[in-house]
């Protein structure tokens, strides 16, 4: 039987169209369908209602965005081409299948877009910048603004001037500035220059981040009319108070008090953070404010690599499965098991 179906290669189409079908069937799920199956359970989260009637205000438009961190594309020093391969696809997809579901207004990006911008060539970071805008591209109806990581200019005594103007000659920031959209205010820092050691870059941070508190507290205290006192000629931002956006966690001792899914694992959260280099200064971290009212987080979580793994392996054992029926290996290996067994006692008989 094994012998006629080896003889008719007309009978291979059959088992051929079966692995094919499986074959893109499963690779579709494993690389397209499963990112919009596991952000469907995602959503925008809803903004909680004023806690008293009588202090109803015209609601502003609730503006939606998206926080990302830590990209870290693999440049031309560090990793395999396969691993750059699997882990641009994968972030591609995730970012698009995003943009697709839920149409943010903004996204930022918290830093550490490169994994070698502070090592990176000329001709390496323009490469690297040119994968990056493909996998993160955007309609524009959606703005993306980024904020500069230890990894994209290097750490406090690493970064320099160049460094700092080519990301900004590409992204538009190095220092700080303020973004506004429908009434937040969103601060973003270089919070690597944050070390106040009096550098120069250190210096010219800190200054711009007074004038930016200056013209927000004016901002907020007010009316457009006023032209006198320190506020005069100051850029005139939305009253509510600034949410600050920068790489480096404000201070904190560890992440004992952290829970949720992405925490970190029992032993990680007994390691203390050391100052200027986990986190920020303590006195760093007493200038930073953050608003504590009218916004809602929702975290989002990406398909895992071990059920994506789990799936392939699973379709590889079901391509066995055809195979062996398709060429009745089941019934040929019993066949010729139950042939050896008889022959075998026939043999004890003859002894």
């Amino acid at each position: 039987m094994l012998g006629r179906r080896w003889a008719h290669p007309e009978q291979f189409l059959p088992l051929l169209l079966r692995l094919l079908a499986l074959g893109c069937g499963v690779v579709l799920i494993c690389e397209l369908a499963i990112y919009y199956m596991v952000l469907l359970r995602c959503g925008w989260p809803r903004l909680k209602a004023p806690a008293e009637p009588g202090q109803d205000r015209p609601s502003a438009p609730a503006l939606r965005t998206l926080f990302l961190a830590d990209t870290h594309l693999l440049g031309a020093l560090r990793g395999h081409w396969l691993d750059k391969l699997r882990r641009e696809w994968q972030m591609e997809r995730a970012f698009q299948t995003a943009l697709w579901l839920f149409e943010p207004d903004a996204v930022f990006v918290l830093g550490d877009l490169f994994d070698e911008g502070k090592w990176s060539s000329p001709k390496d970071f323009k490469e690297d910048v040119r994968r990056f805008r493909m996998m993160f591209r955007h309609s524009a109806s959606t703005e993306l603004f980024v904020v500069v990581g230890n990894h994209d200019i290097g750490f406090h005594d690493e970064m320099d001037w160049y460094k700092l103007q080519r990301f900004d000659d590409i992204f538009n920031f190095s220092s700080a500035k303020v973004v506004s959209r429908k009434g937040v205010n969103f601060v973003l820092v270089n919070s690597i220059a944050l070390q106040g050691d009096g550098c120069s870059i250190c210096e010219k941070v800190e200054n711009d981040l007074h004038q930016l508190s200056l013209a927000l507290n004016c901002s907020r205290q007010l009316d457009p009319n006023h032209s006198g006192g320190n506020c005069k000629d100051k850029d005139i931002f939305p009253e509510s108070a600034p949410i600050l956006l920068q790489h480096y966690p404000l201070y904190r001792v560890s992440d004992a008090e952290c829970t949720g899914e992405d925490s970190a694992s029992p032993e990680e959260k007994k390691l203390l953070f050391r100052e200027r280099y986990d986190t920020l200064s303590v006195e760093a971290s007493n200038k930073a404010t953050i608003t504590a009212t009218d916004f809602a987080i929702h975290k989002c979580f990406m398909p895992r690599e071990s059920t994506v793994f789990t799936i392939y392996m699973a379709a590889g054992g079901m391509a066995v499965l055809l195979i062996v029926l398709h060429f009745h290996l089941f019934q040929w290996a019993m066949h010729n098991l139950t042939h050896k067994l008889v022959n075998l006692i026939k043999g004890h008989r003859c002894d």
